[in-house]
């Protein structure tokens, strides 16, 4: 008898992928990068790629999204294949859904949003997380749940088997019934998780009063999801932030204080990675989360250089801000990875296409007290001219000026201290008692 010992993992499940090009959807990411994506995602979801199929539409089929023919196309490969699913990169609606599940019978039919949400349900480690990924998938649930009870329609007791008709008399009610009755406990629970969130909201909404008393300044990571922002911050605090070469590796967000050149400290709050095509369920349950950009004095944009696709990740990045409503905030963008640039690709060459661009190796250190210098002369521009004439008693708001403005000329009265320099408009409220005269030139 054999001793050879037997795995203790269960196999991948097989998934067979499906990519559609739709001529009225403008996408940053060409059909077959955005299919590589959905490959990373399924990999990062625990699913073994084993297979593809393309097709380029006007207009999705209003019963299977893609065209008949392309479905028994794809039913053939899958049966080929033995996959165990088919993950399409488009977001079906719950009629799609219904056709495609009908005649794949045992195969289970997945898209995009679903698959994100369940990567994130996997990657959700704190209490705030789940609560967010819950709503998430109960929302994105709901209008499909008809097809959770579609075995009713195909029991054969009672009079419905009688009559030979599925579905029949003695099964229509009781399955509606049902239907309903699921549909009101997931609505109830929807309703119990966006209250248990509003108290998660109010709880960082303090967080943020507090910091804001601290008067620190606040600066937000954000980027494309595995752009190297954890690893990043990592790099300039000495954090030990969870990194992995995956998408969505965290979720929750972490604040570290880091400290400029000249001496100045700042917040830095890592955040959810951003990606295209991200379920608009997603964007909404993690609002709280996403109010840390909001709040931010200034946003840190990383960007994986070395990707090819580059450029219009960093354009996804700026297309969510936007729809999360934050689009006047000074940027500067970290050109990560430049350790692998391939030879001959110069980072420089592409600095034009970035806000304040400064190339940079999370990894290795390389560019980041550049970097640092470059988020400090930012701040530097956002801080307003002040010349004040403070009490030697007023010992606090001297020690304010000195630990978040900048000083540029100080002179010792008898009684009181005339401090030049530069203060962040939000301090300048503190200042207004005491008198206050225009700079010197």
């Amino acid at each position: 008898m054999s001793k050879k010992p037997m795995p203790t993992q269960l196999p991948r499940e097989r998934a067979f992928l499906v990519g559609v090009d739709l001529a009225n959807e403008s996408n940053l990411l060409s059909m077959e990068d955005s299919l590589l994506e959905l490959s990373l995602l399924a990999d990062t979801a625990g699913l073994s790629v084993v297979g593809q199929a393309t097709q380029r539409l006007n207009h999705p089929d209003p019963e299977t999204f893609i065209r008949s023919g392309k479905v028994q196309e794809v039913k053939d490969l899958v049966e080929e294949n033995m996959a165990d699913m088919v993950l399409f990169d488009e977001e079906l609606s719950p009629r799609h859904q219904r056709e495609l599940e009908k005649i794949f019978k045992d195969v289970r039919i997945l898209d995009r949003s679903g698959l994100i949400l369940d990567i994130f349900a996997q990657h959700a480690s704190t209490r705030e997380g789940a609560l967010q990924v819950e709503l998430a998938q109960y929302e994105y649930l709901l209008p499909r749940l008809t097809r959770a009870w579609t075995h009713l329609a195909r029991q054969a007791g009672g009079g419905g088997g009688r009559a030979g008709s599925v579905g029949g008399v003695g099964l229509r009610g009781p399955g509606e019934t049902q239907l309903e009755v699921d549909r009101r406990v997931i609505r109830q629970r929807i309703s119990h998780l966006k209250g248990e969130l509003e108290k998660v909201r109010s709880h960082r909404h303090q967080y943020r009063s507090r910091r804001r008393k601290a008067e620190i300044p606040i600066i937000a990571l954000v980027g494309y999801t595995n752009a190297g922002k954890s690893t990043l911050l990592n790099h300039l605090s000495d954090a030990d932030v969870y990194v992995a070469d995956q998408l969505f590796a965290t979720l929750d967000p972490t604040t570290r204080r880091i400290g400029l050149p000249g001496g100045r400290q700042i917040l830095m709050t890592d955040t959810v990675g951003f990606i295209q095509k991200l379920p608009p369920t997603l964007v909404a349950a993690f609002r709280a989360t996403l109010e840390e950009i909001a709040e931010a004095d200034l946003l840190l944009h990383v960007v994986d250089i070395s990707h090819p696709n580059a450029l219009a990740q960093a354009k996804v990045v700026r297309q969510t801000l936007e729809e999360i409503g934050v689009h006047d905030l000074p940027v500067v963008t970290a050109l990560n990875k430049v350790d692998l640039l391939p030879d001959g690709r110069s980072v420089l060459d592409q600095l034009d296409d970035f806000e304040r661009g400064v190339g940079v190796s999370a990894m290795t250190g390389e560019g980041v007290e550049t970097l640092l210098s470059v988020i400090e002369e930012e701040m530097y521009e956002q801080l307003s001219p002040i010349c004040v004439s403070l009490p030697y008693k007023e010992g606090q708001l001297i020690s304010l000026f000195h630990e978040q403005g900048i000083v540029e000329r100080i002179e010792h009265e008898d009684s009181s201290v005339q401090i030049t320099g530069r203060l962040p408009t939000r301090l300048l409220t503190d200042f207004e008692r005491f008198e206050i005269r225009e700079p010197s030139s």
